[in-house]
């Protein structure tokens, strides 16, 4: 782990991955779609159906980015995997039904240290998000989340999903920001090691307390959670 008296020394930007770092996609998902399965009839574990629909999301989100033709929006990819998974559920379903199931992203909320830990980053560092959301989505989120980032960015902006290194560069050309002067927060590996490969400093959050991936790049900062990462930097 790199030393954090040097990165503090070093950063101007803190920027977070939205879903699933900075709110509970994971568990915001399954409290919208547990009466949604339950009035269906179906007896599986809303937990798990949310888990097979954000794999679903992934695998055709980097689909998406490896054929690297036109940018396809984080809503229509998500509509496409909850069909999938509904289908192979077995469970019947209407397409603005399942539109009603993706627009739940918008209304995810914070992980309870978030806000604070976040509030105390800032006095020190801007704070920026870049997230594969579509802008629109990202913008509706802002009453939910109630975060005032500094500046929020889509991947549209770079015609390509994370972890394509384009993501993360173009964020940076945004800003106007050396990318070694940046510190990229993520809960995923995969997101951590993109914005690495892509020469940012990094940090991941690890809330399920799993082992990093064999990769030749490793997060700088590993912490539990953002009120850790918090502690460290601020």
């Amino acid at each position: 782990m790199a030393d954090p008296r040097h990165l503090k020394d070093t950063l101007k930007v803190c920027m977070f991955d939205q879903y699933g770092t900075v709110v509970d996609i994971q568990g915001g998902l399954t409290r919208a779609a547990a009466p949604y399965l339950q009035a269906k009839g179906w007896q599986g574990n809303p937990g798990s159906f949310v888990t097979w629909w954000r794999r679903t999301h992934f695998e055709n989100s980097m689909i998406d980015a490896l054929l690297h033709k036109q940018h396809t929006p984080y809503r229509e990819i998500g509509f496409r995997a909850v069909c999938h998974v509904l289908e192979r559920a077995g469970i019947a379903y209407t397409d603005d039904e399942v539109r009603d199931l993706v627009a739940a992203i918008e209304r995810l909320e914070c992980f309870p240290e978030v806000p604070a830990a976040l509030a105390r980053l800032q006095t020190a560092y801007q704070l920026v998000v870049l997230s594969n959301g579509d802008p629109d989505m990202l913008e509706a989120a802002k009453p939910y989340h109630g975060i005032p980032f500094d500046r929020v960015i889509s991947v549209a902006e770079a015609n390509s999903f994370k972890p394509h290194v384009d993501t993360y560069t173009r964020a940076a050309e945004l800003l106007g920001i050396a990318m070694d002067e940046i510190l990229f927060v993520a809960n995923h590996a995969f997101d951590v090691i993109g914005a690495k490969a892509a020469g940012m400093h990094t940090a991941f959050i690890n809330r399920r307390d799993r082992p990093f991936e064999r990769t030749p790049y490793q997060p700088d900062i590993v912490v539990r959670t953002m009120q850790d990462l918090a502690e460290l930097l601020a």
